[in-house]
């Protein structure tokens, strides 16, 4: 919904109504990322549940980042043709519904053991479904936010992702064991209808004196191409989702290495992960704010992902330096342990600026399309990942995973940052001139 500029605005879409508007997009993004990040947490019991083997499983819960990777672009179309409203609306709407189907018929229980279609269908329905939440809380901060803020907002946004996977890490293991999968779906469910309805209260279109861009004229800010066809956009989605190969090694197979070869206990491990996801969401507030007043994201950008590659080639050194020995000394595990979790908060630190970067590139009108091909990006990454690192395992151990994983960075550097073409360079500075 649209306001006439001079009809009177009504007092719930004043600014101030930006940050409801922001609240509902945290509250979309984190209750599907309990179900994304949450549901890996149950693997054990979900092994035993539903009588998996290994390969099995990997396969089942893989198809859930693989359907949010195949949706995302789709979403991201719909959503600038459609608005941020009805997507969140139709998403998190039959998200809720795919999972309280998966309660009636793809939860297994004493008596019914379901069949691997109905578990890697109900799965892979709920990642094409959820996809819609991230494109469209997007676009809704880059139109409720003008250019002083949309780095923090942004960045407050994507804290919902490291707080959600922490909701469900510690809440669904619990649920799944006390209570069983049909529950667990449920409260899923739940979460889902929960957040829509938050969306359905505070999620409209700003009025006009609150939408208008004024960082950049539309033609600087929004190519007439549109993002899809803009290389510079697509430099910075191939940026996003290299330098979450990094990320998502320390996620899914950080426990790993800090067991296995680190040979902590699991009050170490899970302290270590904890402090991970609580430091990601501290420095992706932080530096949201931090690049809109200083209006430097390129150059954080930078130094994120240089710093990437020192902590990561400085892991695969320490690795390969302490070899078998690390079960043998308290200061390698200390010193393993404090390096890995300094990575994977460095890691995750950047997430709301390149995304703010990348929305301000599309201009707001082209925002879901843009996010949505970032979300692609990242979460074929997601899919792949995991599975590249078992084999760089036994080619070379430790010192070759966090090896590539600090090439990534390196190769997700010059990517991150497009420089601007020449006729929007000179665009920009007669704005800034204006403005000034």
């Amino acid at each position: 919904m649209t306001h006439s500029p001079l009809s009177p605005i009504p007092s719930s879409f004043t600014p101030r109504h930006r940050w409801k508007v922001l609240a509902a997009g945290v509250a979309a993004n984190a209750a599907f990322s309990v179900a994304f990040s949450g549901i890996p947490m149950t693997a054990v019991l979900m092994r035993t549940g539903y009588q998996l083997d290994n390969a099995t499983l990997g396969l089942v819960l893989g198809l859930m980042g693989l359907g949010i990777a195949v949706s995302e672009l789709p979403w991201g179309l719909l959503t600038d043709r459609w608005g941020d409203r009805p997507v969140l609306l139709a998403g998190l709407g039959s998200t809720a519904l795919a999972l309280v189907a998966m309660a009636l018929w793809a939860a297994p229980a004493a008596e019914h053991i379901p069949g691997l279609g109905w578990l890697g269908s109900g799965l892979l329905l709920v990642g094409l479904l959820g996809g819609s939440v991230n494109g469209a809380s997007g676009r809704a901060v880059m139109t409720w936010f003008d250019a002083s803020e949309r780095g923090l907002a942004m960045s407050i946004r994507q804290t919902a992702v490291p707080m959600g996977g922490g909701i469900g890490a510690l809440v669904l293991p619990y649920v799944a064991l006390h209570f069983g999968f049909a529950a667990l779906y449920g409260l899923l469910a739940l979460l889902c209808a929960l957040s829509a309805a938050m969306s359905w209260a505070w999620v409209h279109e700003p009025p006009i004196a609150v939408a208008g861009d004024t960082a950049l004229p539309a033609s600087a800010a929004a190519p007439k191409s549109g993002p899809l066809r803009d290389a510079r956009a697509w430099r910075i989605v191939a940026g996003i989702g290299i330098l979450c190969a990094p990320q998502f090694a320390v996620l899914s197979f950080g426990t790993v290495f800090l067991h296995d070869f680190g040979h902590a206990g699991l009050a170490t491990i899970t302290a270590t992960m904890v402090f991970v996801q609580v430091g990601a969401m501290v420095m992706r507030v932080w530096s949201g704010r931090w690049t809109d007043r200083n209006r430097n994201r390129p150059a954080y950008l930078r130094a994120c992902s240089g710093l990437t590659v020192l902590l990561f080639a400085g892991l695969a050194v320490l690795a390969l330096a302490s070899g078998a020995h690390a079960a043998d000394s308290a200061a390698l595990r200390i010193a393993l342990v404090m390096l890995l979790g300094v990575s994977g908060v460095c890691v995750s630190a950047w997430h709301g600026v390149a995304y703010t970067e990348l929305a301000t590139l599309a201009g707001a009108s082209r925002a879901g399309t843009a996010l949505g091909m970032a979300n692609t990006s990242v979460f074929l990454v997601c899919f792949v990942t995991p599975f590249s690192i078992p084999h760089l395992l036994a080619l070379q151990g430790w010192p070759m995973v966090w090896l590539a994983a600090s090439a990534c960075a390196l190769v997700a550097m010059p990517l991150l940052v497009a420089r601007p073409a020449a006729a929007d360079q000179k665009l920009a500075k007669t704005a800034l001139s204006r403005s000034t």
